[in-house]
């Protein structure tokens, strides 16, 4: 026969029949992580939100509360709505816990005195139900193309993400630290205050990354939603923004300087110069070449770029000096396409690797989907659906912080098959590895009675726990 394991029940905390110490849910090595959040609740709130997020971590399928109780064996007590009321009527502010959040991962995986690299992006949760007030009908940007536009019903997420090299993965991560919910401008039609949209979410949400880190250079990576004039103006000066530009994009040079003695106002814009489109046309135009590795995650590629500095400006708007970086393929495999910076001096080079780290983004909205159970939360409060999607969006990096201690206390190795080669850990194998920690923990806390325990058959136990660490 083969090796026979032993393993005690998991004790319910929650039991009053039981006795002994009620130790945590989480192992020491992951608690210290989460330290610096429980100031932000009470003391009792703070134990129910320990076991939510393990549950939360835990549960395959739809992360509700009814979920991550039922994981940990809290199914049969009779105090459950004081975990829903951890989401719904807890008074803790999940603004706070982004800001702790972003300097823990700033501190984790960012160097000192290296620049902070965010990556902004909407994203739509798809969820339907006449409770849900901050429900709209949106693009499905996942299954809409240029040609056919698909509508869906859900809530507009705004995503802040730090985009940086994690080591064991040797890969960039987009890892949110802070989501914010985005209504319609249907949403605000019986209400008092005026509608904002998505570019004013942004624009508090950037400065409020601002005044988490006032000492450190941030640079915001977006899409075109977030080309506007009127929101790189409002927060150039305190951040550095790397977007797309439009080809037809009205440039300027820069205004003379004034002479002694003129009058009149201070000139806004120099001559119009030609615009991007034109420069592309232009055989007199002097092009560089660069290796951009994995471009749009499939191989490395050599682009040609071309490079200068304007001002972009519109009538009624204020100028926003910028670099842009016009990029074109020799083999003609991909449309010219455009990018600006609010940095004048920043390298084009760096201008392109921090516009290639923002891909990411859209990988993380999809693992926080495969593993997370975004979008299979239930909760019907205003209060809660707030909090709810965040808290998931978090955890996705919370469990790669977890899996970066983990990696330094021992080597992992990433899960293959002989169908299946696999060199590289991902988030599938990192929380994977969290949950083997999480139930090792709770499995070896504390000695058993021989009637507690059961004999599983060493394969046999490595077989369940593949299938529960590696399920969705």
């Amino acid at each position: 026969m083969g090796e026979i394991l032993q393993f005690g029940a998991f004790s319910d905390p929650q039991d009053p029949q039981q006795s002994g110490e009620i130790l945590s849910p989480l192992p020491e090595l992951f608690l210290s992580r989460l330290a610096a959040f429980s100031p932000l609740f009470t003391r009792p709130t703070w134990a129910n939100a320990l076991l939510l997020l393990t549950g939360a971590v835990l549960s395959p399928g739809r992360r509700v509360v009814t979920a991550a109780l039922r994981i940990l064996g809290l199914d049969q007590g009779s105090n459950f709505p004081t975990y829903h009321a951890v989401l719904s009527r807890a008074r803790w502010s999940s603004r706070d816990a982004a800001g702790l959040l972003l300097k823990m991962l700033v501190a984790v995986f960012v160097a000192t005195g290296a620049p902070v690299v965010v990556g902004l992006d909407d994203t739509i949760e798809r969820r339907w139900g006449k409770k849900i007030s901050a429900r709209g009908i949106y693009r499905d940007a996942v299954r809409s193309s240029k040609g056919f536009f698909v509508k869906t019903s859900g809530l507009r997420w705004l995503a802040a993400m730090l985009l940086v090299e994690v080591p064991w993965a040797t890969r960039i991560f987009a890892l949110p630290f802070l989501t914010v919910l985005a209504p319609s401008k249907r949403f605000y039609d019986d209400k008092s205050r005026s509608p904002k949209a998505l570019l004013g979410w942004a624009r508090q949400a950037v400065l409020q990354i601002h005044r988490w880190l006032p000492n450190r250079m941030i640079v915001i990576v977006a899409d075109s939603a977030f080309a506007a004039i009127k929101f790189l103006a409002e927060v150039r000066n305190h951040v550095t923004v790397v977007t797309r530009l439009r080809l037809d994009a009205a440039l300027y040079g820069f205004p003379p300087p004034r002479r002694k003695g003129q009058r009149g106002r201070p000139a806004v814009r120099g001559k119009r110069l030609p615009n991007l489109a034109q420069i592309l046309a232009d055989p007199a135009t002097n092009w560089q070449r660069h290796t951009v590795p994995l471009w749009y995650g499939r191989t490395n590629r050599t682009i040609e770029f071309a490079t200068g500095t304007a001002i972009w400006y519109h009538g009624g708007l204020p100028p926003v000096p910028i670099r842009w970086v016009l990029v074109r393929d020799s083999k003609h495999k991909f449309q010219p396409q455009a990018f600006l910076c609010t940095d004048l001096d920043a390298e084009p080079k760096q201008i392109l690797d921090w516009f290639i780290s923002r891909w990411q983004v859209e990988v993380t909205f999809e693992e926080t989907r495969a593993h997370l159970g975004v979008e299979t939360q239930r909760q019907w409060s205003d209060l809660a659906i707030l909090r709810t999607t965040p808290a998931l969006f978090g955890l996705f990096s919370i469990v790669i912080v977890w899996m970066h201690d983990l990696t330094r206390l021992r080597q992992i190795a990433p899960k293959t098959t002989a169908w299946y080669p696999k060199n590289v850990l991902t988030f599938s194998d990192a929380i994977a590895a969290v949950r083997r920690a999480i139930w090792n923990h709770q499995i070896f806390f504390m000695s058993r009675s021989p009637a507690e325990t059961v004999k599983i058959p060493r394969n046999a136990w490595e077989r369940i726990a593949n299938a529960i660490a590696y399920a969705r």
